[in-house]
């Protein structure tokens, strides 16, 4: 079955978009990418590559009156959040596709999504959960479900639902916490109480995240990432992890992700320092086309700089002031542990 896929991204998630494109390609045999490009440089890279399994949109065919008409009223980001819908919606009635999955642009897989997709069966639509850490759970703020990778059928079923979500967003999407509502995710939530045809995804391979990667252990064998839930032992192949919170930073350094979740060297070796150079080398490859283009995003000065001796010491005292008790090192084990700043090399 050839999978249909959609994104959204401006020049800033360029490189990252590049990368996710490429990795379906090496792990996916048969799929479509459907680009909805947030300003002209993201399209007229992306158009004039002619990508064999991608087709870029740019916004002015993709808004409609009732887009531009909120757009104003709505942060970038917000923007974005109230289009992912939409999104979804226009590739599947304009290309008259029997389903899409809209994938966030900072994922990267790591084998075939077939297998997620498969899940759903007779089902008309597949969420997937965040799956949070119990330290980590934000469920109430951001929902339990996860924009990252969300199905939907053509079919009166999932239609119905893509429907009621998109005019949701239309009439209400921000980044803030009102009436059970935020952003575009809370009302994933709601699907399973208003809809029938939900299909939640088992596959602990899709949605591997700064927010639950604790739970599990990695091995990476000749290119294929396995995981081993801890708590259970159960076993999965990696499918897909969302890189969410990675900022690049001026004087070279890169966030892998939020300081709140803890990364250990695993997970930094195996998947976020790969994933860096593979974001570095698609930036190389785009400004041998078009130059003095941020393709990484610059999210100015960084609040931390990489790990040095200073650094350690400054932890250590704040954290005796904090607590006597901590003048054998706890917090700064602590620190370490959720200290995601690197020079980028």
């Amino acid at each position: 079955m050839k999978l249909n896929f959609c994104t959204l991204f401006n020049s800033n998630y360029l490189s990252r978009g590049l990368v996710m494109y490429q990795s379906l390609l090496k792990h996916c045999s048969n799929f479509h990418l459907y680009v909805y490009a947030f300003d002209d440089s993201c399209f007229e890279y992306l158009n004039s590559h002619n990508f064999e399994h991608l087709t870029v949109i740019p916004l002015k065919d993709f808004e409609n009156n009732d887009l531009l008409r909120i757009k104003s009223q709505r942060t970038a980001g917000e923007y974005c959040w109230t289009c992912s819908s939409s999104t979804i919606h226009y590739s599947i009635t304009k290309y008259n596709l029997n389903h899409c999955t809209y994938v966030d642009a900072d994922l990267l897989f790591y084998s075939d999504p077939h297998v997620l997709i498969d899940e759903m069966r007779d089902n008309s639509v597949l969420i997937t959960s965040h799956r949070y850490s119990q330290e980590y759970d934000q469920s109430s703020v951001s929902g339990k479900y996860c924009v990252q990778f969300i199905t939907f059928k053509n079919s009166k079923e999932g239609m119905l639902v893509l429907n009621w979500w998109k005019n949701a967003c239309i009439e209400w999407c921000y980044a803030r916490v009102e009436d059970g509502k935020f952003g575009d995710q809370k009302y994933v939530d709601e699907f399973q109480s208003r809809f029938s045809g939900l299909c939640e995804l088992n596959h602990l391979g899709g949605g591997i995240a700064p927010w639950n990667v604790q739970q599990y252990s990695f091995d990476s064998i000749n290119g294929k990432i396995s995981g081993t839930e801890i708590k259970t032992n159960r076993k999965f192949e990696v499918v897909f992890f969302h890189f969410h919170g990675l900022k690049y930073y001026e004087k070279n350094i890169v966030g892998l992700t939020g300081e709140l979740y803890e990364i250990n060297k695993s997970v930094r070796s195996i998947f976020y320092f790969p994933y860096i150079s593979l974001l570095n080398n698609a930036k190389k490859t785009i400004s041998e086309k078009i130059q003095n283009l941020d393709t990484n995003g610059n999210a100015g000065i960084a609040p931390y700089k990489p790990l040095n001796l200073f650094l350690l010491i400054r932890f250590y005292l704040s954290g005796v002031k904090h607590n006597m008790k901590n003048i054998f090192g706890q917090q700064l084990k602590s620190r370490i542990a959720h200290h995601h700043f690197f020079y980028n090399k």
